[in-house]
This record gives structure tokens, C-alpha cells and sequence, in this order.
């Protein structure tokens, strides 16, 4: 499709796992800036997270390219060893961030005290690898935004 040959691509990334690392960045920077925006931008580890599940809805099922996240999805099967850990160290970094603005919170007073943020920090990253799944399944925007909506009802109040 690109008429590059692999001697080009060789010669530009090295091998396939540094081509793959950077379209995994580019993507990244071009599809999936939302979920660090909602994170510096909202007050709140709460508001954060609904924030990014709601624009997971309409990212994920965006017209015009495949339906999900590459994060999420490229290593499904993948025989590299080394691409699937890549992978999978990205999807556990983002939980730590969660986790790391969730203890805040409970320490700033906007979360309870026996708020589990391990858990809740895992239950954000596995609402939005799910809804990533149900985009690939072919679930609307609608139906992807009722789970974002469910999800963040399970969020404790102070």
C-alpha cells in the first residue's frame, strides 16, 4: 500500500518491535491523548476518570478507523514476547496513574478513608479496555457511554 519495501523500513526503525514502538507512540499522541488530558485537566480522580470514559465512547467508535484501542487490542495473540509486555507494562502504567490520583483524593479529603483505590484503579482500566472490546464487538457510542455512566455509579461519595 506504502510501496516501502522492508530494506526502508529496516533501515528507518531497525527492526519491527522499534516500528511498532512508534506507531504505538504516534498512535498515541494522535487517538489516545485523552485519557493524560482528562488526567492534568480534571480536579478530581473521579471527574478524570468519567471524563475519559466518556471520550473513550466517541474515541472508540469514531467513523473513519478501526473501532477500540491499539493499546489494548494489538497484542491479542501476539506471538512477540516482547511486544505483548510493551503492551501490557502500558495498559498497568495507566492503572498506577489511576491508583496514584485515586490515594490523592482520599488523602485530600474527596474520596473516603476506606476507599480501595487499588481496586477502583483497576476496575477504571478494566471498564476501559472492556469498553475498547465492546467497540471492536460493535457497540455504539451510546451503548459505550451507558457503561462509562454505570461505571463511575459504583465511584464512593464523600
Amino acid at each position: 500500500v506504502m510501496g516501502i519495501g522492508a530494506p526502508s523500513l529496516y533501515a528507518a526503525f531497525g527492526d519491527k518491535r522499534a516500528l511498532f514502538e512508534e506507531v504505538v507512540l504516534e498512535y498515541g499522541k494522535r487517538y489516545g491523548s485523552f485519557g493524560d488530558r482528562a488526567l492534568a485537566e480534571e480536579p478530581t480522580a473521579r471527574a478524570a476518570v468519567e471524563r475519559m470514559l466518556r471520550e473513550a465512547a466517541v474515541e472508540y467508535t469514531a467513523p473513519g478507523r478501526p473501532h477500540g484501542c491499539l493499546v489494548i487490542h494489538a497484542a491479542t495473540n501476539c506471538t512477540s514476547a516482547e511486544v505483548e509486555e510493551s503492551l501490557r507494562d502500558r495498559r498497568n502504567a495507566n492503572i498506577a496513574v489511576f491508583e496514584s490520583r485515586i490515594r490523592a483524593d482520599v488523602a485530600a479529603g474527596e474520596l473516603p478513608a476506606d476507599t480501595d483505590a487499588a481496586a477502583l484503579a483497576r476496575h477504571a482500566g478494566a471498564m476501559i479496555q472492556g469498553m475498547s472490546q465492546q467497540a471492536r464487538d460493535g457497540a455504539s457510542r451510546e451503548e459505550l457511554e451507558a457503561l462509562a455512566e454505570i461505571a463511575m455509579a459504583i465511584w464512593p461519595r464523600t
